[in-house]
């Protein structure tokens, strides 16, 4: 709808967790440099975490973008499942297609790939999303899983992300063997101020922006302050000041166009400092029914 308006080929703030967006700040950089070492060395358990909407599927989307095609991976993204289920998709991941009503039978077709992988130098991963979510029955038998080993290799490497939640649920007394065998953890942060910043201008870049900027210094600023630098809703607050922008004909995004779509997303939170020039009203636009209510 605005993209005419502001010179844009694509949408710059859209919610899929495509790579081509990805925007590396030092904390996600290093998170991505930690899942790329894992993977190459065949570290076994690693741990992935971080807050609701911090980029924790983007960095996934992008590791398996980079993986060369002798890693074969699985993608769990819905852990809400019984054992015989949580292998059945995860052969459906691996391409396995062996025919299996137990879990000894996938266990045994399980291990008769992966030695077949190992024979050829190649990499298999298991990737759990939102593994917050899994009950500690189930974690034990993920756990099983990194038994599937040889004396000197491990066969499946094995990928749990989630909220912070997962680590609260790890430090159980009975879920302590799964502890001890996570090698690698890395927690992603929200972005600060500056890469808050640099994150906008980076999605509008790659969505073919060419000018000075849309977002004025105080729009910027605003932004970080309602969204506390949450990648998630950076594309939310962003999308909607946009869209607000295209409505009243407005080439420069202020502090106060935010803060309206803040205050419709009931995003608007006490404090930031206010600047004369910037928060001047928004010009007007004739009233007309739900101005702003799709985001209400």
């Amino acid at each position: 709808m605005y993209l005419e308006h502001y010179g844009l080929s694509r949408a710059p703030f859209e919610m899929t967790p495509d790579p081509g967006f990805l925007f590396l700040g030092e904390v996600h950089r290093e998170g991505l440099a930690t899942l790329v070492y894992a993977v190459q060395s065949r570290k076994g358990f690693v741990m992935l975490t971080g807050e609701v909407g911090t980029g924790k599927t983007t960095l996934l989307h992008s590791l398996l973008s980079q993986l060369d095609q002798d890693t074969a991976s699985a993608f769990v993204f819905n852990p809400r499942l019984e054992p015989l289920d949580f292998f059945k998709v995860m052969f459906d991941e691996l391409g396995i297609e062996t025919e299996c009503k137990t879990k000894g039978e996938y266990l045994i077709a399980l291990n008769r790939m992966l030695i077949d992988q190992l024979a050829k130098d190649r990499s298999t991963l298991l990737i759990v999303d939102e593994a917050q979510n899994l009950s500690p029955e189930m974690l034990e038998e993920i756990r099983l899983l990194s038994n599937l080993e040889t004396p000197s290799s491990k066969l499946l490497q094995i990928m749990l992300v989630g909220q912070p939640e997962l680590k609260d649920m790890l430090a159980k007394p009975e879920l302590r063997q799964l502890r001890q065998r996570i090698v690698l953890r890395h927690h992603l942060r929200a972005f600060n101020e500056l890469e808050t910043s640099l994150y906008i201008d980076e999605r509008l870049r790659l969505s073919g922006y060419t000018g000075k900027g849309i977002f004025d210094g105080g729009a910027l600023r605003e932004v970080y302050r309602v969204t506390q630098g949450v990648p998630r809703l950076i594309n939310v607050v962003c999308d909607g000041t946009l869209l607000l922008g295209y409505s009243r004909d407005l080439r420069m995004l202020t502090r106060a166009a935010v803060t309206e779509v803040a205050r419709d997303l009931d995003l608007e939170l006490d404090g930031g400092g206010s600047d004369s020039t910037e928060d001047s009203p928004l010009p007007t636009s004739p009233p007309r029914r739900g101005r702003f209510g799709l985001f209400r």
